[in-house]
């Protein structure tokens, strides 16, 4: 069902301009539609923070459930920000006080650029906190993207994420682990995700908490997994929201790093990503790149317009069919009990327990 443009906020109109369906405040008004109310806390730098919104935005208004959905977007202010994202947020972005006192439905945070390898010593640490914790106790479902997973995984349950040594980078075949939880509904049992990350949470980590991980990768790990209450928290470790050119858009920028000297290997291509072709492209690329630097010439443009035809996209609709899922879940507990989703007759311990008893 559509997203509701009830703001100026630029992302409405893109998505617009794609295809999606778009609402007008004025005519979601007047339309006898249940509405529900998703925030988004965007932790991402100002040069990734409109893609991000995107990205999430559309997999929400794709979901089908009979629902208008109203995107809260927000962030922290004690994220760094330049000019231009500062006027972004000032302009377009609701505050926490404001989330707080509004509600939510539900609550999805993205990752953030990491500069600590202790995650507390990061700017978002105890604001983070802050959001999961009243998150915890006011909202029906939390999702949380990525680095969120491992900051999450850390404060609240006491796991810190183990460094890989290495980027984990591409595109990894998952396979569901437990096909009766209502988030994998109707899930094909495998299926691809995204991940970009230098760390995990492993499958012990989340287990030994009492968390349940419902998809897992051979190669690549735990990606979904859920609180011990089976809701309250979902977890993402991999990015399922990703376009099908994000990854690439990231090795252009890996390369960008190599060109100005900040990391001395050229970077490895995204694995089960790029065709046999296209990574002949860009090992030529690559060629051309070291050679112009060897020569201090200017160095040549990644050929992106010969590798976006061949990208191919393997993992949205599952992923869309998780979102669904998701909305579909907080949709039946905030209709037994709208905007209370944990008080009176749903069991904070058991929030899943209510969809089985109404059917």
């Amino acid at each position: 069902m559509p997203l509701v443009a009830h703001t100026d906020l630029p992302t409405f109109e893109r998505l617009a301009q794609e295809g999606e369906t778009i609402l007008s405040g004025d005519t979601a008004v007047q339309q006898e539609i249940r509405e529900l109310h998703v925030g988004l806390l965007n932790m991402m730098p100002d040069a990734a923070i409109r893609a991000t919104e995107r990205q999430f935005f559309r997999l929400v208004g794709q979901s089908n459930q009979i629902a208008q959905f109203y995107m809260h977007p927000f962030t922290l202010d004690t994220l760094p920000r330049g000019p231009e994202g500062r006027a972004h947020i000032e302009r377009y972005y609701e505050t926490f006080e404001q989330i707080k006192r509004d509600g939510l439905d539900a609550l999805i945070i993205t990752g953030a650029n990491v500069t600590q390898s202790d995650l507390s010593l990061e700017p978002f640490w105890e604001p983070l906190i802050e959001v999961i914790d009243w998150a915890c106790e006011n909202v029906t479902s939390t999702l949380c993207s990525c680095l969120a997973t491992h900051a999450v995984m850390q404060f609240r349950y006491g796991q810190k994420r183990q460094p890989l040594g290495f980027k984990r980078w591409g595109v990894y075949p998952h396979r569901v682990l437990d096909r009766r939880h209502p988030l994998v509904s109707g899930v094909n049992t495998r299926f691809d995700v995204p991940h970009s990350r230098f760390n995990e949470i492993s499958r012990s980590q989340f287990e030994g908490q009492g968390l349940k991980v419902l998809a897992e990768s051979d190669t690549a790990g735990p990606h979904l997994a859920v609180s011990e209450d089976g809701l309250r928290i979902v977890f993402f470790q991999g990015h399922p929201e990703y376009d099908i050119i994000s990854l690439l858009k990231e090795y252009k920028r890996e390369v960008k790093r190599y060109v100005a000297g900040a990391i001395d290997t050229y970077p490895p291509f995204p694995e089960h990503y790029f065709t046999a072709r296209s990574q002949a492209i860009l090992d030529e690329h690559r060629e051309r790149v070291q050679a112009a630097l060897a020569r201090r010439a200017p160095v040549p443009e990644l050929p992106e317009a010969l590798i976006t035809s061949s990208l191919d996209n393997t993992w949205h609709d599952t992923a869309e069919a998780v979102i669904n899922n998701w909305i579909g879940i907080v949709y039946q507990l905030t209709h037994i009990d709208r905007r209370r989703p944990f008080k009176n007759n749903v069991d904070p311990a058991n929030p899943l327990k209510a969809l089985r008893e109404t059917g």
